[in-house]
């Protein structure tokens, strides 16, 4: 077998596992807190609820990382820490950008502490997607 066939088939096998790895893999992206917040924590609830094998990462970046900032509430005045912890509980990620912070002069310590943290939500976004993860905007 040749340098470039053998390349060519670890190349395919690598695609195969990535997307292997990727099924059922959904991210959630949230870039305006405001407005896609509470959509999406209700959302997520039913995706789990029809699907309980799903795999969520919600990425958030720009004013979307807001509802995660420790005291956020939604427009009822309910804070958002209770109903983000009960879907972490049920298996979901929720990662804020690192840029964002940087740029909007926000520290780690002002997030609740289920947030994680990825240096670019948006080519976290990006890597999941090449992975083969589901795109759900809400």
């Amino acid at each position: 077998m040749s340098i470039a066939h053998r390349l060519v088939v670890a190349a395919l096998l690598a695609a195969t596992s990535l997307a292997a790895l990727a099924q059922g893999v959904v991210v959630y992206h949230i870039d305006e807190a405001g407005v896609q917040a509470l959509r999406a924590v209700r959302s997520i609830r039913n995706h789990l609820d029809t699907d309980e094998k799903a795999r969520i990462t919600v990425v958030t970046h720009a004013d979307g990382v807001d509802f995660l900032m420790t005291g956020s509430k939604d427009r009822n005045g309910n804070e958002y820490a209770s109903l983000v912890s009960a879907l972490v509980a049920r298996g979901v990620r929720f990662e804020v950008c690192e840029l964002t912070l940087q740029q909007r002069g926000l520290k780690k310590d002002q997030f609740i502490l289920e947030a994680e943290f990825t240096p670019s939500g948006v080519v976290q976004i990006a890597r999941l997607q090449h992975a083969g993860a589901a795109y759900i905007k809400p």
